[in-house]
Order: C-alpha cells, then structure tokens, then sequence
C-alpha cells in the first residue's frame, strides 16, 4: 500500500519510472535522512538495478518538486528525507566519532523557538537543529 507521499511523489514530473519508484519505496520506509550513497547501496541491497546517477536524479527532481527535503549535517554529505506535510519535522543527533545520524523531536524544544519568532519580529519559515556529540557506542 502506498502512503499519501508515496502517491504524492510519483504523480510528479516524470522522471524514469524504475529509479523514481525505487527511490520513493524506500524513503518512504525510513525513519531519518539518508546520503545518496546509502539509498544506492540499500537499492542495490534489494537487487534493484538502479545506477547511482539515477539516484542522484530522482532526489534532484523530487527535492525541486518539494517531496524530497535535503538535510545539510555540517560534514559536507547531503542527506535525504521526505518532506513532512503540515509543518510536522524532526531534528537530528549526530555522532562526531562515528557519524552515526538519529532522528529526535521535542515539543518543548519547538515550543521555545516559536518564542524566539515571536520575540525577534521574524517570520521563521523553517528550521534545522543539528545537535553533536557523542553515541552510546561510541562514549
């Protein structure tokens, strides 16, 4: 069963169906952003005869039609994930040892930075919270 993403993406400009459809199956399946290379390799996984430039088109396109968004970490790789309807949006945890990306919200934590927008004048259309450190495995 497709998810309202998955029908959303694929009704988007065309794009080589094989390498679209492969691409959007399996962002729509992860929990956090993911590097071109890891949808590659994942794809590659799945027997799916995908090249790498496809890839690399299909998160183009889907990122220029507003399905894909294109997570910026500080270390240089662009990482992937769909684009969550209605303002609804996690924030990432990064392990400076091993690069180990997880996912987390906080209600609160948005909360504060709506005070901050209203205390500031600006009309905040978007945010990233990119928080380092060290994981479990690695302390």
């Amino acid at each position: 069963m497709q998810t309202t993403w998955e029908r959303s993406a694929l009704a988007s400009r065309p794009l080589r169906g094989r390498a679209r459809a492969a691409v959007i199956e399996l962002l729509a399946h992860q929990s956090c952003c993911l590097t071109a290379q890891d949808i590659f390799d994942r794809l590659r996984a799945a027997v799916s005869a995908v090249g790498l430039a496809s890839v690399y088109r299909t998160l183009d396109q889907l990122s220029t039609d507003g399905f894909v968004q294109k997570i910026e970490l500080g270390d240089g790789t662009t990482r992937y994930e769909p684009a969550q309807t209605g303002g609804h949006h996690h924030h990432h945890v990064v392990c400076g040892n091993c690069g180990k990306v997880d996912a987390f919200e906080d209600d609160r934590l948005e909360q504060a930075l709506r005070r901050v927008e209203q205390q500031t004048g600006y009309a905040v259309a978007a945010h990233d919270v990119v928080l380092r450190g060290t994981c479990g495995d690695c302390a």
